[in-house]
């Protein structure tokens, strides 16, 4: 019940929208949408250390990256798998709150970044700056109804990026983890039922600060 409700009261302040900001539309309209992050990762990065591993593996790997190289690609991060998404400050005088994007995707054993992280935390996970993007809050809420949009996981990301090498850093223990670094070029935050925009960052800033 509480979800619906959460859903609702983004939905009413935005039935006349009926897709996304146009600013992102048409670099999502533009952009190849991925199947799978996951495969896609494998694919690009190679797996290639083992006994039994394929012959052309490396030679795979590296048509795989060509073949994308400068290609723009879209994908859908569904609200389950947001947990890159946390709730930043709040300002009740304006009502305007922040969302912090830690730009880090995962995809089976590895993930998708915006850059290449340089280091590792205590726990052995790549650190990278958040990326922040700023909404108003609809009328009638408060910062607990905001904050519960996370811990509900109902906020969904949409993405457009352009894959543009492969990462490493020294794993926890031994050994290596690996990621491929990409320009996020878009990232649009919605409600994930009703479809309301939350937040937008485009082309290296907060779409509502440009």
């Amino acid at each position: 019940m509480n979800r619906i409700l959460l859903a609702a009261a983004f939905l009413l302040p935005a039935l006349a929208f009926a897709d996304a900001d146009p600013r992102f539309a048409k670099l999502r309209d533009e952009a190849e949408p991925l199947g799978g992050l996951g495969t896609f990762l494998e694919k690009y990065i190679g797996a290639c250390e083992g006994a039994f591993v394929d012959a052309q593996c490396k030679s795979n790997a590296e048509a795989f990256r060509k073949k994308y190289q400068g290609k723009r690609l879209y994908m859908i991060v569904t609200e389950d798998d947001a947990s890159m998404l946390s709730p930043g400050p709040y300002s009740p005088g304006t009502g305007e709150y922040t969302i912090n994007i830690t730009p880090f995707f995962p995809g089976g054993s590895s993930a998708l970044t915006h850059g290449a992280p340089k280091k590792t935390d205590a726990n052995g996970n790549p650190i990278l700056p958040y990326l922040a993007v700023t909404g108003d809050m609809p009328e009638g809420w408060n910062l607990q109804m905001f904050t519960r949009m996370f811990s509900m996981r109902a906020v969904r990301a949409q993405v457009v990026f352009t894959p543009q090498g492969v990462w490493s850093l020294p794993k926890k223990g031994s050994g290596k983890i690996h990621g491929v670094t990409a320009r996020i070029e878009a990232i649009l935050l919605t409600e994930g039922r009703s479809g309301q925009p939350m937040g937008l960052w485009l082309n290296g800033k907060d779409a509502k600060k440009r």
